[in-house]
């Protein structure tokens, strides 16, 4: 073999040598790069839930410092259990009227879908709307009516009135009461005859005298009034008004009377004997609740002493201690239903038979008294 033909040869094998190191070096295949990662996909914004829009008709003014001032009360309630799922609103000083209707008519009309209606007078003029506005719920106070949109509430407020009977009958020195009724409806002759029948069960000779002044909040007529009641020999006197006009006049004429609805102790501390108070934040609470939850129907609602609705507080320091016993054993036995106010043998001031003995009155009953117990003077105006 010639050196040309050895070299050619070894050039040979180099070559084969460095073709095979590279097949080697290209058998291992690259990993393909991973795809780019996908943009992040924006989660769906949660949808806005709208508050409940709630509306209150108020038949007298917020600072009446009684029965507006504790509605009012309850609406702040409201507002303290519910935060930003509600929003309320009220309109002051509507008159029992047809201008009850537009003004309630225009709470529905601006998207509320809660509205209560704080007084009687109110009753006709909500079911007109109510059939109106389907989709709206009406809450009308101290009722009768109902629809399947508007249903009622009210408070025992005579629970309270009787406590106050009982603590006026320990406290009279000359045996005469005196009453300023508002409007003579079976609600207000209820409450005027429980103070009676409260005052009666400590001294049964009580009397009691009434003057009314066909409205529920009128400061000046209230206190003509009670000084009409006072230069007539009452010297304890009790009200159905929304004002503490009674009380201040009370305490001008060092007289003693009642705070009413809420407590008045500051608007005459030295006549102030102890107020019976209406809280209707329980009520309003249940109420938007039901409303929020989808759970709100029609119906009939009277709440009182069971149901925290209604109390005796304040009560001043001379009354004796055991009065103010024999009120905690009232609270206490119309709490479990062991004690009932209208239990008969009761009369009425003609001598007619109103609950026969050993009975107990139904609510039926109850709202539909038009008639004075015995020892209450005069005529229920009107029957």
């Amino acid at each position: 073999m010639t050196d040309l033909h050895k070299r050619s040869l070894l050039k040979l094998a180099a070559l084969s040598a460095v073709a095979s190191a590279a097949l080697i070096g290209c058998g291992k295949k690259e990993e393909p790069a991973p795809p780019p990662a996908a943009a992040p996909v924006a989660a769906p914004a949660p949808a806005k839930v709208e508050p409940l829009k709630i509306a209150f008709a108020y038949v007298g003014p917020v600072g009446d410092g009684g029965w507006t001032f504790a509605h009012d009360n309850g609406r702040k309630e409201i507002e303290k259990e519910f935060g930003d799922k509600v929003v309320t609103s009220f309109v002051e000083k509507v008159p029992e009227s047809a201008d009850a209707e537009r003004v309630i008519r225009d709470m529905a009309s601006q998207g509320n879908k809660l509205i209560f209606g704080t007084t009687f007078g109110y009753m006709e003029p909500m079911l007109k709307v109510a059939a109106d506005f389907k989709d709206v719920k009406f809450e009308h106070a101290t009722g009768y009516k109902t629809a399947d949109n508007l249903r009622t509430y009210d408070s025992r407020t005579y629970e309270g009135a009787y406590m106050a009977g009982v603590i006026a009958g320990k406290m009279s020195k000359t045996g005469t009461l005196g009453v300023v009724g508002s409007v003579p409806i079976p609600e207000v002759v209820r409450n005027i005859n429980s103070f009676t029948l409260g005052a009666q069960s400590v001294n049964p000779k009580v009397k009691t005298k009434v003057v009314w002044v066909n409205e529920w909040f009128n400061p000046p007529k209230e206190t003509e009034a009670a000084t009409a009641l006072i230069n007539g020999g009452a010297d304890v006197l009790f009200q159905n008004t929304d004002s503490s006009a009674v009380l201040q006049t009370a305490e001008k004429m060092n007289k003693r009377a009642f705070g009413w609805d809420s407590d008045m102790t500051a608007y005459g501390p030295k006549a102030h004997l102890g107020s019976a108070v209406i809280n209707w934040g329980p009520y309003y609470i249940k109420a938007v609740k039901d409303a929020l939850e989808g759970k709100w129907a029609t119906g009939q609602t009277w709440w009182g002493v069971k149901e925290g609705a209604i109390d005796m507080v304040s009560i001043a320091a001379d009354v004796p201690d055991d009065t103010k016993k024999r009120i905690d054993e009232i609270k206490a036995g119309l709490k479990d239903g062991s004690f009932s106010i209208w239990k008969g043998p009761i009369m009425d001031n003609t001598g007619k038979e109103l609950v026969a003995k050993d009975a107990v009155a139904d609510d039926k009953f109850l709202g539909g008294l038009k008639t004075y117990v015995k020892g209450v003077e005069g005529k229920v105006p009107g029957n």
